[in-house]
């Protein structure tokens, strides 16, 4: 491989060669990373969590997490899937150490989670900004407004989770209130924000609807807090 830039390895391709490489495909996701710069706002934002001499940043193991989803883990332990191929994901933490890191960053979760919004802001600035015309916000204007579509979706829960409840369709589980961006017809969402709810929450609740909005807009470049974008 080559030498890392950032949490993540730059690994030579090698079309011809016939050994394979779980997840290559994941590449993708950690030159993105680098690219917008997601790693190095993280690892600012997260410093006051990294305790003294660690070796695993903070930043490197919540990356580790959300790649381990991407490629279909659905528990902590599933980060074992990075774990196994050095060559694209570096040295990944063990499972206690991820624990740890959860177990810190969840001691005071209002100021963790302000902390990865304000990286994850920063992240979509320079992703914009490299996306010139290709943005969603380029060009917009009030007859040609950037679109917050929010929505509420039903997760269900197959035991007792923290949080989880009855919901509205006779379920259990949970109902997170989500904000995307509207990428039109040609494109997906681009999540902002999403709030966590038990199952037992309405879809229309206006106190929820308000907070998940002014954190989406906290998300968009350029926002400035207490004014309309």
């Amino acid at each position: 491989m080559k030498k890392a830039i950032g949490f993540y390895p730059c690994p030579d391709l090698d079309t011809a060669a016939t050994t394979v490489v779980s997840y290559a495909g994941t590449r993708l996701l950690t030159e993105t990373i680098a690219k917008v710069g997601l790693d190095h706002a993280l690892s600012t934002v997260l410093e006051p969590w990294r305790p003294r001499l660690a070796v695993h940043d903070p930043a490197k193991v919540l990356l580790d997490l959300a790649l381990a989803l991407a490629v279909g883990g659905d528990c902590l332990s599933d980060i074992a899937l990075l774990r196994a191929e050095p060559a694209l994901f570096g040295s990944v933490a063990s499972d206690p150490t991820v624990s740890r890191t959860v177990d810190r960053l969840a001691a005071d979760s209002t100021a963790a989670l302000a902390a990865i919004d304000t990286a994850r802001a920063t992240a979509r600035a320079h992703a914009w900004a490299l996306a010139g015309q290709a943005a969603p916000d380029h060009a917009t204007d009030s007859a040609n407004p950037l679109v917050i579509d929010v929505d509420a979706t039903l997760v269900t829960a197959h035991s007792d989770k923290q949080g989880a409840a009855p919901t509205l369709k006779k379920g259990y589980g949970h109902h997170p209130l989500w904000a995307f961006v509207d990428h039109g017809p040609d494109g997906t969402g681009e999540p902002l924000a999403a709030l966590l709810r038990p199952g037992n929450a309405w879809s229309n609740t206006a106190a929820d609807h308000i907070t998940v909005i002014r954190a989406a807009l906290r998300q968009l470049p350029g926002h400035k807090p207490g004014s309309r974008p």
